[in-house]
């Protein structure tokens, strides 16, 4: 298949995230996403750029999360920094993504806190960081640069820059270095205007990932999936407005009714059935990273990707 692949002529662009102490930073690791030239798992290694990454996704206030996840977990999901070494540790996750539900109270202003759940975050893990403002645009523009300033020099990637409200995740991101998420809503058109908006303020093409928007399988998936192969196969043909890596999270995925409702018994294997072919159908459309947040679905996805990257169908040996 790989010898009769398509020469599209564009090229997805890079973008670094984590920074090691070699690169003057403290992450046990860092990832060079981006580079394929070719449509994802079907070409040469060589056109393939990077293997999907895993993200698991925390929060620093538990009670705005999946009870499923939760009750799954236990107490670990009231110490976030623990959380954030669990995932690395124990689930085998290639990167943290890291909620600040805390900022959900209404009239929530203690800055300094979200300073040092940034911080104690980093110190809980060595992989990169993904951050996640507070979704509320009379403080984000604080959240941000706290974030940015308490990250500076670890190359994070901060979320989620919006077509209305980008500006302040822009200027954190530029001020400190760090790489940040565009999304849009399941648009292709949208996507990229995004994309030129950003670029218009400064931000550098190889400090943007692409979030299209990911629906629950069942839910609007098919939406999200046929947008991302539309971004995908647009910037192999040589559109670097939208020649950046994806991100794509499952997350909606724990909220569905066939998961909500599930017999307790196999409620966890159906949470984890959900998110698995989300965020593996998110990868074979072109994501390079792809979110979930029930501790079993990360080991499984790795297990697929490895599969899939060696030519293999998933549980063939």
């Amino acid at each position: 298949m790989a010898e009769n692949s398509p020469d599209l002529g564009g090229k997805i662009g890079y973008v670094v995230l984590g920074a090691t102490k070699a690169e003057d930073g403290t992450r046990s690791v860092s990832y060079r996403l981006g580079g394929e030239s070719d449509l994802p798992f079907i070409g040469m290694k060589t056109s393939l750029g990077s293997i999907p990454l895993v993200a698991f996704e925390i929060c620093d206030d538990p009670s705005y999360w999946s009870p499923i996840v939760t009750s799954y977990t236990g107490d670990l999901v009231s110490d976030t920094p623990e959380w954030a070494t669990a995932a690395e540790q124990q689930y085998g996750a290639d990167l943290v993504r890291l909620y600040l539900t805390s900022t959900k109270r209404r009239g929530f202003d203690d800055f300094p806190s979200i300073t040092k759940v940034t911080e104690d975050v980093l110190s809980g893990t060595g992989l990169p960081l993904v951050v996640e403002g507070s979704n509320e645009p009379a403080i984000d523009s604080e959240i941000f640069q706290r974030c940015g300033e308490a990250g500076q020099g670890e190359r994070l990637l901060l979320g989620t820059a919006e077509a209305g409200r980008y500006r302040s995740v822009a200027a954190a991101a530029m001020a400190y270095n760090h790489s940040m998420v565009a999304q849009s809503p399941i648009d292709i058109n949208l996507a990229k205007q995004l994309n030129i908006l950003l670029r218009e303020i400064g931000v550098k093409a190889d400090h943007i990932m692409i979030d299209p928007y990911t629906g629950s399988l069942g839910y609007g998936f098919e939406y999200s999936y046929s947008v991302m192969e539309r971004i995908r196969y647009a910037a192999l043909k040589g559109d670097t407005d939208l020649a950046m890596p994806m991100i794509a999270s499952a997350m909606d995925s724990l909220s569905v009714k066939e998961v909500r409702e599930a017999d307790p018994v196999i409620r966890d294997d159906i949470a984890v059935a959900w998110e698995f072919y989300a965020a593996l159908s998110s990868a074979v459309a072109g994501a390079s990273i792809v979110c979930v947040r029930h501790p079993k679905t990360v080991p499984l996805l790795k297990l697929a990707f490895r599969e899939l990257w060696a030519g293999k169908k998933p549980g063939e040996f």
